[in-house]
C-alpha cells in the first residue's frame, strides 16, 4: 500500500494529494509516513514547505532525514540545486530511507519532485527514482489549459518504465477552466486507470477536506489484483 505520487507539472497539487492520501490512510488505522526525497526551495528556517505538510500529516515517529534525504535552499530543479549546493543526488540513498520508512508504516506515500521525469543528477531522473521504488504511480493532473496533453504524455512515460498507475486524480487548480467536464471526460477516455477524485478549486486548499474525496477502495482493488498478478513490482522495495 505504498504509492509514488506525481504530477503532470510543478505546482499542480502533488503535496496537497499527497497529504490527503495520508490522512485517508490514516482516518483507517493506518500507520502513514510521507516522503518528500528531493526538496528544493527552504524558508528562512532551512524547511521546505511541503517537506513540513507531509510531516504534519504523518503518524508515525520518523527523522527529518528519512523523509526528505535531499534539501535544497533555492526552488530551482533539482540536479540545478544540487549541483549549487555541491551535491550529487544518490538514488541508493533515497531507497535506504525508504526502505527504514516502509519497514515503520502500514503506507508510505512518495512526492516526486516536479514533473515525472524532472532530472536529478547528470544520468539520472525522477522516472528513474519511481522504477528503483518499484511503486505504483498515482498520476495528480492539475486540471488548466494544455493538461490534456502533459496527462497523455505523463501517462505514456509512466507506462514506457513498466511502472503500473494506480489512478489518478484531477486537481482543478484553474477556477475558470473552460470546459471543465469536457476535459475531465476525455482523461477518463484515454487514461487507463481509475478516476480516484475530482477536486474542486480551493482558493485555500486544504487536504484535511480533500482526503474523504478519495476513493481509495480503486487502490485497494488495484492492490489485490497486482498482488496476485505482479506481485514483484509492487512489492520488490519493501
Amino acid at each position: 500500500m505504498n504509492y509514488f505520487v506525481t504530477g503532470t507539472d510543478t505546482g499542480v497539487g502533488k503535496t496537497l494529494i499527497s497529504c490527503a492520501l495520508l490522512y485517508a490512510f490514516a482516518a483507517q488505522g493506518k500507520r502513514v509516513v510521507g516522503m518528500k526525497p528531493v526538496a528544493a526551495g527552504c524558508d528562512d528556517d532551512g524547511l521546505n514547505e511541503d517537506v513540513k505538510k507531509l510531516r504534519a500529516a504523518t503518524n508515525i515517529l520518523a527523522s527529518l532525514g528519512q523523509i526528505n534525504p535531499y534539501s535544497f535552499l533555492h526552488p530551482v530543479a533539482p540536479h540545478i540545486a544540487a549541483r549549487n549546493a555541491g551535491v550529487q543526488i544518490n538514488l541508493q540513498r533515497i531507497l535506504e530511507s525508504y526502505n527504514e520508512l516502509a519497514s515503520q508504516a502500514d503506507v508510505v506515500i512518495v512526492e516526486g519532485a516536479g514533473g515525472f521525469q524532472v532530472p536529478l543528477n547528470n544520468t539520472e531522473d525522477s522516472a528513474d527514482l519511481a522504477v528503483a521504488l518499484g511503486l505504483p504511480v498515482i498520476l495528480v493532473v492539475g486540471m488548466r489549459l494544455g493538461c490534456l496533453n502533459h496527462a497523455l504524455l505523463t501517462m505514456r512515460a509512466i507506462s514506457a518504465c513498466g511502472l503500473n498507475c494506480a489512478g489518478w486524480i484531477a486537481n482543478v487548480t484553474d477556477a475558470g477552466m473552460a470546459v471543465l467536464d469536457d476535459n475531465i471526460q476525455a482523461l477518463r477516455q484515454r487514461i487507463g486507470a481509475p478516476l480516484l477524485a475530482v477536486v474542486p478549486y480551493q482558493a485555500s486548499p486544504d487536504a484535511r477536506t480533500i482526503a474523504p474525496q478519495l476513493d481509495l477502495a480503486l487502490l485497494h482493488d488495484l492492490a489485490h489484483e497486482d498482488n496476485t498478478a505482479e506481485l514483484p513490482l509492487i512489492t520488490g522495495m519493501t
